[in-house]
């Protein structure tokens, strides 16, 4: 896995915790991981905190598998790394976690960018569940996350199969799943006092451009940015673009 010698494990926690200056926090989406994020550890290392939790998406008890609960749990990491003000990233499913996160916890958050997030609606594998024992149908599907079908790669595909393959595991991504949809942030998002920076695929097919659209109308202190030929994980597909959006707009707000 990518950056695995920066991989610390303490207690319920295994995170990456990486560079100096502001915090500066990712969460991943329901099937992401670490390495999704490569690009912009290494990009924001250098004058950040850079800390990124694996959310526990498999190990948290069955009836509490949810996105609020996720919520919970990043509030605990952030108690355990002794954070008072912080700057957070999340992309899809992370990006939700964020905002459940700022509903309860805003006077922590100095700034929120969201990328792909659900909250609002989202469009998961293109609307039916992968056939788990076919794999090209499931490279099919993943590729739906991409504008470039390059990216569903064989060991993103071979991940992806093995994960919706542990029975335990595909209940608890039903679970989020449902909980994502259940979970609209609708009503909450006009209350968001601090600034919100939207990074969005232009060619989005998990949350479309116009849950884009909506999330930047309905948050008060909110700027959209879009990346053409891109889908739902931007950071992946456009590392150079998205940090480049993110850099900008980050040290424009933070000295503000």
């Amino acid at each position: 896995m990518a950056n695995e010698e920066h991989l610390k494990r303490e207690g319920e926690f295994t995170y990456i915790d990486v560079g100096d200056g502001p915090p500066l926090i990712f969460l991943h989406g329901l099937f992401g991981a670490l390495s999704n994020f490569e690009g912009p550890i290494k990009h924001f290392g250098g004058r950040y905190r850079v800390l990124m939790p694996m959310l526990p998406l498999y190990t948290l008890p069955m009836l509490n598998t949810n996105v609020p609960a996720l919520a919970d749990f990043l509030d605990r990491f952030i108690r355990h790394v002794g954070l008072s003000q912080f700057n957070l990233l999340g992309n899809s499913l992370g990006g939700h976690v964020a905002l459940v996160y700022c509903t309860k916890y805003a006077d922590k958050v100095r700034t929120l960018i969201l990328t792909g997030s659900s909250g609002l609606y989202e469009n998961a594998f293109g609307g039916s569940f992968p056939r788990r024992e076919d794999k090209e149908y499931l490279r099919k599907k993943i590729a739906f996350t991409f504008y470039d079908p390059k990216h569903a790669t064989d060991d993103l595909v071979e991940e992806c199969y093995h994960t919706v393959n542990d029975k335990a595991k595909l209940i608890r991504i039903l679970s989020l799943a449902k909980s994502a949809i259940r979970h609209n942030m609708a009503k909450d998002l006009p209350n968001l006092k601090m600034p919100v920076c939207l990074i969005w695929g232009a060619q989005d097919g998990v949350t479309p451009p116009h849950v884009a659209e909506e999330f930047h109308a309905l948050i008060p202190h909110s700027e959209l940015f879009w990346i053409e030929e891109c889908g739902h994980a931007a950071m992946m597909e456009h590392p150079d673009k998205f940090n480049a959006i993110v850099d900008a707009w980050l040290g424009k707000t933070l000295a503000g």
